[in-house]
């Protein structure tokens, strides 16, 4: 075994979204750091649908850059389609959206990392983990050459044994043309870690020039786009247009008489596909009564007439996808470029994990995306984020950075993953997060961009420009608050012209803009800003003024989750001999060792009543070791 000559506080595994923001979170705190990669030119590849954001999902990449990660300003530069969803609904659910140059997103990704002070690149095949007393002390490679560290960033994606299966065809893979990592998952093993199987999916892409774009539903992007990064003040570059059509019961015939030569219907796939993404063959048999489903026929990039067909995932062989494909609406011609396939890896169930995304059995070895049982670009970048932040506040000997559930969606992933043992592939939704309304895209900045100043990944012209942001909210709540309008003869004219009914009394702006049917624009026709203010600042003084009472209401259940989560849980507390706790709450408490009542009482099987238990055990411990302590 050869020892390569340079030792690094952090090493990454893997260079997709988790690895990325992993390894710049590290190098960008001071840590020199190495991320490793079966293939340099892969570096954040979208493997499947090449787009950021999404319902939920769009609330991750805000939070990873208010805390100073990169996805959202690589999208701003590359994306070729914006659009806000959710934009009749309620703040709380509003979410951002970006069709990728999938190439352009790439490259940019490779360049900010190559150009990254204290970050090595290499190519290298892991196959084993180094450990020494239960510590993690680097990685062995494929030509034996052992690369040492103080800690080590595990993000692995779907390379773990992958498995590509399309029709009756299965070959090793962890993406088509790709190869799989075979022999990290025994090191995994050797260590005592549990590993399952998931799967994932992928749609055939067809050739541009053989669509009929006329037979089908343009779908363009927002004609004024807002940029997913804080620090980007617009999106300058041009807008494609996205289509959508559907499938019809020709082609749900075809599929349904070619089930069984399906992967996933021939008994061949082992492992749990995405619930919320389903093949197309699951669509047709879960859904029999359901007569079209929507495809999303999405550009590639700018200088590719490569489109991805969204919504017929499939692994089906490839004269079925032929004839499926051209069962569809503007499809009828079209030449497939890659065929669709599924995927199946493995992966190590989260609950071996600390809420810093620190291993229980290893220490100094840290999980992030898909080995953790995520689906989503989104999903996964968040939690490289965390790690590789962990990582580097370990190394400097500081306090782990753990967010809670009030405070991001970051942290309510997390906290999913490491408490309620999911064993399917978990995708982020809104309804996942019980403060939603505390919780949303628009003030991601307000809440997380501190933090991440005071980690260091926030420079000086993204915190100066925070901090402009913040006083003019300020600045805009106090004037809207003081400024009163009488209901004077010229007031009235005018806020007639503006569509605002009668005032029988003075009435503030503040007042004014809680009405359910004014919105800021009417306010500012009646009464200017000294100056003219960004759309976020405009946005951010509306929705704190018309959701007061509601925010309000959610701070109060906020102070009391707070209590139950600062309510800590001794790490040497014997669950097997506690008296009282179900067997099964012991046995979920033993096996997830929360950290505090809050997180016990969000695993599954653990009851309001073994709660108080827990409780009481807990006091007396407590008042039996300060008798001792006497």
């Amino acid at each position: 075994m050869n020892t390569y000559q340079k030792t690094y506080d952090v090493i990454v595994v893997g260079a997709g979204h988790a690895g990325c923001e992993a390894a710049l979170a590290a190098a960008r705190m001071g840590c020199e750091t190495l991320i490793v990669t079966i293939d340099p030119d892969t570096i954040a590849k979208m493997s499947c649908n090449p787009a950021i954001g999404g319902l939920a999902k769009g609330h991750l990449v805000k939070e990873i850059d208010a805390l100073g990660g990169e996805m959202a300003k690589n999208i701003d530069k590359t994306g070729i389609q914006f659009r806000r969803l959710n934009t009749k609904k309620g703040p709380a659910v509003r979410s951002s959206r970006a069709q990728a140059d999938k190439k352009a997103y790439q490259d940019e990704m490779k360049r900010v990392l190559e150009s990254q002070p204290h970050l090595d690149i290499k190519q290298v095949m892991v196959d084993e983990l180094l450990t020494e007393d239960g510590k993690c002390i680097g990685i062995l490679s494929q030509t034996r050459t052992a690369y040492l560290g103080k800690t080590v960033v595990l993000t692995t994606g779907t390379f773990l044994k992958g498995l590509i299966h399309l029709g009756d065809v299965s070959y090793s893979a962890g993406r088509a043309g790709e190869s799989s990592a075979e022999k990290l998952s025994e090191s995994f093993l050797s260590l005592g870690f549990e590993i399952g199987r998931l799967k994932t999916g992928t749609p055939p892409r067809v050739n541009a020039q053989t669509v009929n774009f006329d037979a089908m539903e343009i779908q363009p992007g927002d004609p004024d786009p807002l940029p997913f990064s804080f620090s980007t003040e617009k999106i300058t570059q041009p807008q494609m247009p996205c289509h959508l059509t559907y499938t019809n019961e020709k082609t749900h015939e075809i599929i349904r008489n070619n089930l069984h030569r399906s992967a996933m219907y021939s008994g061949r796939i082992k492992g749990i596909g995405p619930r919320y993404c389903p093949s197309i063959e699951d669509k047709v048999v879960r859904f029999a009564d359901k007569a079209r489903h929507q495809v999303f026929v999405e550009p590639e990039g700018r200088d590719t007439d490569e489109i991805y067909l969204n919504g017929i995932s499939a692994c089906l062989p490839e004269d079925v996808q032929v004839d499926m494909v051209h069962s569809i609406r503007g499809l009828e011609d079209a030449e497939i470029v890659r065929f669709g396939y599924a995927v199946e890896y493995d992966f190590a169930p989260a609950t071996q994990l600390q809420p810093t995304l620190e291993t229980k059995r290893v220490e100094s070895l840290y999980f992030a995306g898909q080995l953790n049982g995520t689906t989503g670009y989104e999903e996964a970048a968040a939690q490289g984020l965390m790690a590789g932040i962990n990582a580097a506040l370990k190394v400097h000997g500081d306090r782990p950075l753990v967010l809670d559930r009030s405070q991001a969606y970051t942290g309510v992933l997390i906290d999913d993953l490491v408490t309620m043992d999911i064993r399917e592939p978990y995708r982020m939704f809104t309804s996942r997060a019980e403060y939603r309304l505390e919780l949303r895209e628009d003030n991601a900045d307000l809440r997380l961009t501190e933090i991440g100043r005071q980690l260091g990944l926030v420079d000086d012209t993204a915190y100066r420009r925070f901090q402009t942001k913040r006083q003019l909210i300020d600045e805009e709540l106090a004037r809207l608050n003081r400024t009163i309008v009488k209901p004077t003869r010229g007031s009235l004219t005018r806020l007639e012209e503006v569509g605002i009914t009668p005032l029988d009394k003075p009435t503030s702006l503040t007042d004014l803009l809680k009405r359910p049917e004014i919105g800021y624009r009417q306010i500012k026709l009646v009464s200017p800003p000294s100056c003219e203010l960004p759309h976020a600042v405009e946005e951010q003084s509306e929705i704190q003024i018309k959701y007061e009472g509601y925010i309000r209401r959610q701070a109060i259940q906020i102070e009391q989750f707070k209590k139950m989560e600062h309510f800590r849980i001794p790490d040497d507390l014997n669950y097997e001999t506690a008296r009282g706790l179900k067997t099964e709450a012991r046995e979920k408490l033993e096996k997830i060792r929360p950290a505090s009542i809050g997180q016990a009482s969000r695993i599954p099987g653990v009851s309001p009543a073994d709660i108080s238990i827990l409780m009481v055990l807990i006091h007396q411990k407590t008042r039996s070791e300060l008798r001792a302590a006497s």
